[in-house]
């Protein structure tokens, strides 16, 4: 479990920390640094344009570049930039930082997919990419630590220090990794085309229309982005608009990255072992019934909601990446999980665009939350027609197929 123990490390940094440490302490940071709310609306703005764009860079120009030199690359430059940011007091220059964290987080995931694509074996895939993607809610775990612990005795300049340093350490430990790493042994099911082939550019978004995998990777990340992110953004306000108290937000993302922490391994391995058609199933059925719950009773049922999404947006990303990469060399899976990280980003965009505009014109925000949970359904679709057409080429595996 080394590879994706590191790479979950590299997901500490570059998402928990590169993504979402500003956001945990920017109430500790406003005490001393300037920022208007405008401010920290374009910093959230350009962060999610600027993820966008290292995604759709790196599904267009990626495989042309070495991933595991790039995945490095991307590691000491984060590590870099969260040890400036203890020192940054300019919210143009902090605004500058967090945007370049933001781009460095998706080129870094597209490198983890495409070297343990590449590296791990057929059977551990799933398992690998999904334990990496679970990164992001130690992450989570990490930033409360990080303000309960270091901040009340350093404050908050050194959980910036203490999290670049973390990140220099990881880069050591993946620099170790990836001097001795090989290429997995090819699967005698596997497609004539050599793993390291890649999509041109040219031809790249005719393969995500064309392409049923390709396809449904990107419905199934727009749906996500269009679920989750409306649905983080907007709960604590749902909970408080509810008059419910304050605590409940608070244990139900402690839930959520509880879930997210050991979720990772479960799926993945259930993907390995019995599909991933499978997999998403489970996944997206409990976010689905979570959502449905909740809807029906906020109060009583915002923890199940909260283990719902935690069960399936962390280990999402490398079912997702572990099933496109069934159909696609590792350097192809790359570029079509670059652009399935826009189409999760776009999802989002229009998910809370449509929140706010439901919030605007009702007054409330109950309305919204039956928006998400239709979708969530629609998750739960896909991952039907995905398992039935799993098991349709199923009897054409020849029975030694799948040996190494």
């Amino acid at each position: 479990m080394r590879m994706p123990t590191t790479f979950g490390m590299n997901q500490i940094v570059s998402h928990g920390f590169g993504m979402f440490l500003f956001a945990a302490l920017m109430p500790f940071m406003r005490e001393s640094i300037d920022i208007s709310a405008w401010q920290l609306a374009t910093i959230g703005a350009l962060t999610q344009l600027a993820y966008l764009g290292g995604a759709m860079l790196l599904g267009l120009v990626g495989h042309r570049l070495g991933t595991g030199r790039l995945a490095l690359l991307t590691g000491i430059f984060s590590s870099a930039l969260l040890l400036c940011m203890s020192q940054l007091r300019d919210p143009l220059l902090i605004t500058l930082t967090l945007t370049c964290l933001a781009a460095s987080a998706a080129i870094s995931w597209g490198c983890i997919v495409e070297i343990v694509s590449r590296c791990a074996r057929a059977e551990q895939r799933s398992t690998y990419l999904s334990c990496a993607s679970s990164g992001t809610a130690w992450g989570y775990a990490l930033n409360g630590l990080l303000i309960l612990v270091v901040v009340p005795l350093l404050g908050w300049q050194a959980s910036w220090q203490v999290a670049g340093l973390f990140g220099l350490l990881v880069v050591a430990l993946t620099w170790h990794m990836l001097r001795d790493l090989k290429s997995a042994p090819a699967c005698p099911t596997a497609g004539p085309a050599p793993v390291d082939a890649a999509i041109p550019t040219s031809k790249l978004f005719a393969t995500i229309i064309g392409e049923r995998t390709a396809l449904f990777a990107c419905l199934i990340c727009l749906l996500v982005g269009f679920t989750t992110m409306p649905f983080s953004y907007w709960l604590n306000t749902y909970l408080d608009e509810l008059s419910l108290p304050a605590a409940l937000g608070g244990y139900t993302w402690a839930t959520v990255g509880g879930t997210g922490m050991v979720a990772g391994f479960i799926t993945g391995k259930l993907a390995d072992r019995r599909g991933h058609g499978t997999a998403l199933m489970v996944i997206f059925s409990g976010f689905a019934l979570g959502l449905l719950a909740f809807i029906l009773d906020p109060g009583r049922f915002a923890l199940v909601a909260g283990f719902g999404y935690g069960l399936m947006y962390f280990p999402m990303w490398g079912i997702v990446a572990g099933w496109v990469n069934q159909h696609y060399s590792s350097t192809a899976t790359m570029q079509i999980s670059g652009i399935c990280m826009v189409t999760f980003g776009l999802g989002g965009t229009l998910g809370n665009l449509l929140a706010g505009y439901i919030r605007e014109t009702t007054g409330s925000l109950h309305d919204v939350f039956f928006v998400l949970t239709a979708a969530s359904l629609l998750l739960v679709a896909l991952a039907i027609v995905i398992l039935r057409g799993n098991r349709k080429v199923l009897p054409i595996i020849p029975p030694t197929a799948g040996a190494f």
